[in-house]
């Protein structure tokens, strides 16, 4: 039986919380969904710091692009400066199809750009689409590490 693949899913909309979780939950492998509300809280999260102490390490990351507190592209400056994170692969998952976005993200190493659907099964397809990628095609380094300090 293959271990569940650990989703951190970056994303302060509960609704599409919700969606992604049930677009997932039926798929092979299994998938366990981590979510952080807000770049902090992410990472928070792969630092293991605070309520997320016990967090697993993901596999991929799901990241929304506007949220408060930090935005998805100041997050993934971040984290793909840190060399105990960048080689997770992150997917953006967002409402903007705005050409500089776009840019601006695979600028700061995002490794793809998805605009969510307005419609909720399209946008659960999407979901399953790219995470069946990330399973079936793509390669996942080994159970990366996290930061400990």
């Amino acid at each position: 039986m293959q271990a569940p693949l650990e989703i951190l899913l970056v994303e302060d909309n509960e609704g599409d919380v919700e969606m992604t979780r049930r677009a997932l939950r039926d798929s092979k492998p299994a998938c366990n969904v981590s979510v952080a509300n807000n770049g902090i809280e992410a990472l928070n999260f792969l630092h293991r710091q605070g309520q997320f102490s016990d967090a697993p390490a993901p596999q991929i990351i799901l990241l929304d692009l506007n949220m408060p507190r930090m935005d998805g592209k100041k997050f993934l400056e971040i984290m793909k400066e840190d060399t105990t994170l960048k080689a997770i692969p992150v997917i953006m998952l967002t409402s903007s199809g705005a050409p500089t976005d776009i840019q601006e993200c695979y600028e700061r190493h995002a490794n793809c750009y998805v605009v969510k659907p307005f419609d909720g099964k399209e946008f659960m397809e999407a979901v399953r689409q790219v995470v069946s990628f990330w399973i079936s095609l793509g390669r996942i380094p080994h159970r990366t590490a996290v930061c400990c300090n």
